[in-house]
């Protein structure tokens, strides 16, 4: 019966990964490398590419910085009551119920060109819906929750013994921070910041519903692939695809390596 197990696990394993990511590698080349590298370096791939690159290196740095502070708060505010508490943290895990269309469609909502607060941003010259910051908001939905997740927990299990003594010896709250919180959850933040790259960069569906998937001007790598799969171009739909599935392998590789060195440092201690 074990066996039987192990080869049933196996075989999930290889129908939901290996082979699809193996069909991806041979469309990609199935016409040579000249195709793919084609595909790659075309004028599309080229500015769909870079958007994911701008939205990725906001998302990643709005996401540290808030989810950091928002983390802080949580976890060590005394002023918070423990329903309003409850009350963001069921708000915190929204993205991980509710399908990133439906994130999409509720920044469309809210800063549509229709809408009172998407009237006013175009009045000052900001456009967000079927632009960059709508984009950026859709990715920020999506992804808050896991550097948060990733914190919470490690401040939880901290306590408050370590920064109140750094406290009452006169250290202000910037150098208490610095001193005695930070490097207890930098690896945390470490990460929340991998695990961001890669839901960032392979976002889709909220993504789609705010951009306008226009091409050359809101496309990013996901919504290409998307765009070249409903035009029957799957060479360069499995090009860009493969781009994004190493991606994600080199994020499962660093997750590992994070891992290991700080088991590896713990061990020292």
């Amino acid at each position: 019966m074990r066996r039987i197990f192990i080869f049933i696990t196996y075989l999930a394993f290889f129908l939901t990964l290996i082979l699809p990511f193996s069909s991806i590698v041979i469309g990609a080349f199935q016409n040579g490398m000249g195709d793919f590298f084609d595909a790659i370096k075309r004028g599309e791939s080229i500015h769909a590419l870079t958007v994911t690159l701008i939205i990725v290196i906001i998302v990643v740095f709005l996401n540290t910085v808030i989810g950091i502070l928002l983390s802080l708060e949580i976890v060590r505010s005394t002023w918070m009551p423990k329903w309003l508490r409850s009350f963001i943290n069921i708000v915190i895990d929204l993205p991980f119920s509710v399908s990133p269309v439906i994130g999409g469609l509720m920044i469309i909502l809210l800063f549509g060109p229709t809408t009172v607060l998407g009237m006013f941003f175009e009045h000052m010259g900001v456009k967000i819906v079927f632009a960059l910051p709508g984009m950026i908001l859709a990715t920020i939905f999506v992804t808050l929750p896991l550097m948060i997740r990733e914190i919470v927990p490690v401040l939880t299990e901290l306590g408050t013994s370590s920064e109140e003594a750094s406290a009452t010896l006169g250290a202000g709250p910037i150098h208490t921070f610095f001193q005695v919180t930070w490097p207890s959850i930098r690896w945390a933040v470490s990460y929340g910041l991998v695990l961001t790259i890669a839901r960032a960069a392979g976002e889709f569906g909220a993504v789609l519903v705010v951009s306008g998937n226009i091409i050359n001007q809101t496309q990013t790598a996901t919504t290409l692939v998307y765009q070249d799969s409903v035009d029957n171009d799957t060479v360069a739909a499995d090009s860009i695809a493969l781009l994004l599935g190493l991606l994600s392998i080199i994020v499962l590789l660093l997750l590992e390596w994070m891992k290991h060195r700080k088991e590896g440092k713990f061990h020292a201690y």
